[in-house]
Parts: structure tokens; sequence; C-alpha cells
């Protein structure tokens, strides 16, 4: 009886959001259409860039009998950190190399296949859901802090604070079971049309949290710039980096920091929608705030040294 409660207060909850939500598009276009280009070309300029060569190559890597063969080279290394395969780990590595969408798209293909065991798919997911440094060095430290310094600084906190939090996850587990890795290799023409699908559906999360983002921001009273960057982060994180980027302090650093690794409900939803079976979504959710506040935390001391 008081699930279905439950179940009901949440409907008409949403349902009143999405109502003023729909609304305000309705009372304010040019408003908020405007906000959904500010998203798209933010998209455009910052996240396509860094994501679609990385989405085209990658399906195309794990298919070469290369990545097989590194990934039994270094399967003792990773189970030993991780208790993970080495499958599991050379996605972790390419997700570190490439950024998200492309570890978690990486993470579901593997698992699709057969290459990524049940056991281990959530830490593999945990550890494989990373950003980039053409991200975090190009996009965010040499574009909107105009220091490619501050993005290094980013990129190591946020890698220490996703894999300790791994590691320490795994003290635990148990070792994953040795498996025959099978290859699938997938033709130029299917990774094509992978990568132009996926760097759309990340285009249209980016443009429309960036949206929700400006409708909770008109709907709250006035905020400190770091407030107002932090609300949009949680959203949209893109958005929020740029926002907090616009006073460089060790706390807009951090919070920035925090932001990337914890990813916000628009890249969440993201890696959620490409992880598919491999992760429920509330365990995962409390997985990627752990890391975000272990990243902000480190990024904080760090930052005064700069």
């Amino acid at each position: 009886m008081h699930s279905i409660r439950c179940g009901k207060i949440f409907s008409c909850a949403a349902a009143a959001v999405l109502a003023w939500m729909m609304a305000l598009l309705l009372a304010f276009p040019a408003r908020y259409g405007k906000c959904v280009l500010d998203g798209l070309t933010l998209w455009a300029l910052t996240v396509l860039p860094a994501t679609l060569p990385f989405l085209f190559l990658a399906p195309l890597f794990t298919g070469l009998k290369a990545f097989s063969a590194l990934s039994e080279k270094l399967s003792p290394l990773f189970c030993r950190i991780f208790r993970i395969s080495g499958a599991g780990g050379c996605a972790a590595l390419l997700s570190a190399i490439s950024g998200y969408p492309v570890g978690a798209k990486t993470v579901g293909g593997l698992y699709a296949c057969g290459k990524i065991g049940k056991e281990e798919s959530f830490r593999v997911a945990a550890a494989a859901t990373t950003t980039g440094p053409a991200f975090l060095v190009g996009a965010v430290g040499g574009g909107m802090f105009q220091s490619a310094a501050i993005g290094w600084l980013l990129f190591f906190c946020h890698l220490f604070g996703v894999w300790s939090v791994c590691f320490l996850l795994a003290r635990r587990a148990a070792p994953p079971p040795r498996t025959v890795l099978s290859r699938k290799t997938v033709s130029v023409g299917d990774a094509l049309s992978g990568a132009v699908t996926s760097a759309l559906f990340v285009g249209g999360a980016i443009a429309l949290f960036y949206v929700f983002g400006a409708m909770l921001c008109d709907l709250l009273p006035p905020l400190h710039p770091l407030a107002e960057g932090t609300v949009r982060g949680v959203l949209e994180m893109t958005a929020g980096c740029a926002a907090l980027s616009a006073h460089v302090s060790p706390l807009s650093l951090a919070l920035c920091c925090f932001l990337v690794t914890f990813g916000g409900l628009c890249v969440l939803t993201q890696q959620i929608a490409l992880l598919g079976e491999t992760v429920k979504p509330l365990p995962f959710l409390g997985v990627k705030f752990a890391q975000a506040a272990v990243a902000g935390a480190l990024c904080f001391g760090l930052a005064f040294l700069l």
C-alpha cells in the first residue's frame, strides 16, 4: 500500500515538473529556443571535436586481434588492481584516453559480445566512465580556463578519484573468471554510423539539459556565480564548467573537478543508456558521487600549488 502511494506521489510530481517545463517553453519560446542553440553550440565547439573521432575508432580497435592480445597481456595487472579482466582494463584505458561516452559505449559493446563477465561488469563500468585529456586539457583547461596546466590538474585529480574508488571496490571482489576473447570485427561503415548516431545522441542530451538548467536557474533567486555554475553543472556538466571558469579559484577548480567526475544528470543519463545491463542506476550513481568527492577534494588541495 505504501509503495503504491509513493508511486502515485512520484507520478504526480513528475507530471507537474513536465507540465511546468512545457509551460515555460510555450511562454518564453525565444528565451529557451536560444538556450537550445547555446547548448548545441557548446556541444559542437567543445564536446564533438573531442569525442567523434574516438567514437569512430574505438569499435574498430576493440574488434582487432591486437586488442585481444593486449587484453591477455595486461589481464594479470588489471585483475590484481581492480579485479577486472584484461578486456575490462583495456576499456578503462581507452576511456581515460578517449573520454565519455566512448568508455561507456565500449563497455556496453564488450559486455554484449561476452568479452566482459556479469560479475565484473559493474566494476568495469565504474572504472571506464571517465573523461579524456582532449576534453579536460583542450576544451576545459585550455579553452574555458585559458590554462593547459589547469586542464592537466583536473585530469590527474579526475583519474585519481575514479580509479582510487575502483581500487577500494575491488578489495572484497573475487577475481573474474578467465575467458577466451572472441573477435567480432566491425566494418568501417558500421563504425561511422554508430559514431555519428552516438554523437547526435550526446548533442541532443546536452542541449536539453542545458535548457533544463536555465529553467531551474530562472526559478531560483539570484545566485552567487559559483553556486549557479554548480547548479547548472549538476544538470549539464559542460555548462557548469563554463560558468565556473569565469571565477578561477581553488574552490571553482574543485567544483569543476567534482562535476566532471560525477558527470551531472546529462552525462549520467548517457552513460546508463550506453552501459545497458552492466549497471544498476542507483549503485552506479553512488559510486560516481564517491569518485567525484575524492577528485574534488584532491583538486582543492592541489589547486593552491598553481
